[in-house]
Formats: C-alpha cells, structure tokens, sequence
C-alpha cells in the first residue's frame, strides 16, 4: 500500500529522516520527489517509533526539506528480471546502464531471496572450462563451487576477470551458459574495459553486468551482490541456464 508524506525532518549527508510515519518496515524502499518533479530512490535503514531514517541512493543534493515528498511503496527492492537482460549492463541496484529499453519484466524477485539448504543441492562434478590452464589444469572449476581468486596492487586481475567472464564454459553446452558479472567500486576506466571487451568478443550477448562506480552511493553496494544474485537465480532457476 502506498503512502505519501511531506514530513522530511532532517537532512544530514545521504542520509533523511522523516517523521510522523506508519507501519514503515526495515529494508523496504522509497521513492523520493523533490521540487523539480525528479524522482530518487531510497531504502529504509532504520525504524524508531514513528520516525523513519532512509539512505537515498543517488545522494541528497539539492533536496528541499520543505518541498518533498517520500513516497513509502511497501515492499522490500526487487529486480526486473526478462530474458532480455542478457546483454545489457545495469547499475549496482538494476537500473539500465547503457542505452537500451527499460527491461519489460516478465517477473519482479525480491532480491532478499531465501537461502538454498545445501543438503538439497548436488554434490559438484560438472567441469567449467575457463580457457586459463592453470585453473582448468591445476584447480579446476565446477559448478556448485566457489573459486576465489586473490591479487594486489599492479597485477592483471582485470585481465584474468575479463578473461573468465568472456571464455567461461560448460563443456558441449555452451549455448546455455550464462555469465553474471558484478563490480562493486571500480572506477570507471575499469568499468569501461570490462564492457568493452565483452562487446568486442561478442560475449557480452550471454552476459548481465552490474556495475557500481567508486562515485556511486556506498549503500549500493550492499545491494550490488544480491541483484547479481537475484539474476543468476532467474537464469538458472526459471530459465534453466548454467550460469557462472
């Protein structure tokens, strides 16, 4: 259920606090209109009583206490999810990020979802073939399994995390394989490589890339990995992809 409120009390870095509010819950999102008829978002980090404290995403700059309205839509941040999503590169929170449509969802998912028992999973077997030999030769990858790659300042991490997302594979099942690619914090140069060597090498057409700019709300980021999350589950669960 919608509720509107013109009760903004305070304004203090990205952060707002509105009063007089009612059965606002944790977590859910806000939409915020401000005196030029723009729209911003924002998620509820705190409830008090009847005061309610938000995290605006895009910043709180040239916000009007006096002159906005808080918009409370009732239900926690979802994603858009289509099949069209392969191939496009969204923001941390799934907004379009490149010039294509607004994605015309078949579904919207919480991107809270509920955790996977691991006992009802498969015990992991399948070979993903990442085209670097010393992953495939020395620590091979397979699917249901986590392969952390650690690096520092000056090393081709870039390179080899490009690599993966372009190369990665199912053996003898390529047309279903899905990469879902998350950046949280990268500048926009690292950001750029990432989508342009996808689009150069045609990979980016089974790839969803969500990308959050070191100049992006810091709140994005705890988002990020949940939307990224929230996209593979699609692909694999209702579109029956493998997906890496």
């Amino acid at each position: 259920m919608l509720k509107e409120y013109q009760t903004v009390a305070e304004i203090y870095g990205p952060l707002m606090l509105v009063e007089s509010v009612d059965a606002a819950k944790f977590g859910h999102i806000v939409d915020i209109e401000i005196a030029d008829g723009s729209v911003r978002h924002g998620q509820i980090l705190q409830v008090e009583k009847d005061k309610v404290l938000i995290q605006v995403f895009e910043g709180t700059e040239g916000i009007n206490v006096d002159r906005s309205t808080v918009r409370f839509l009732g239900k926690p941040m979802e994603l858009a999810v289509s099949p069209d999503i392969l191939g496009r590169v969204f923001s941390g929170i799934g907004e379009p990020k490149d010039d294509g449509p607004t994605i015309l969802p078949k579904q919207r998912m919480n991107i809270n979802g509920n955790p996977i028992n691991p006992y009802a999973r498969d015990f992991p077997n399948e070979f993903i073939q990442t085209g670097i030999s010393t992953i495939d030769g020395l620590n091979p990858l397979v699917r249901g399994q986590k392969l952390p790659i650690f690096s520092g300042s000056g090393l081709p991490h870039d390179d080899i995390t490009a690599q993966l997302a372009r190369q990665a594979t199912v053996r003898g099942e390529g047309e279903e394989f899905a990469v879902v690619f998350a950046a949280m914090g990268i500048t926009f140069e690292a950001a750029q490589f990432f989508i342009d060597d996808l689009t150069n090498t045609g990979a980016i057409e089974r790839a969803v890339l969500f990308v959050n700019l070191a100049d992006d709300p810091a709140i994005e980021r705890i988002a990020t990995p949940r939307v990224a999350l929230t996209a593979a589950e699609y692909l694999a669960f209702e579109l029956d992809m493998h997906v890496l």
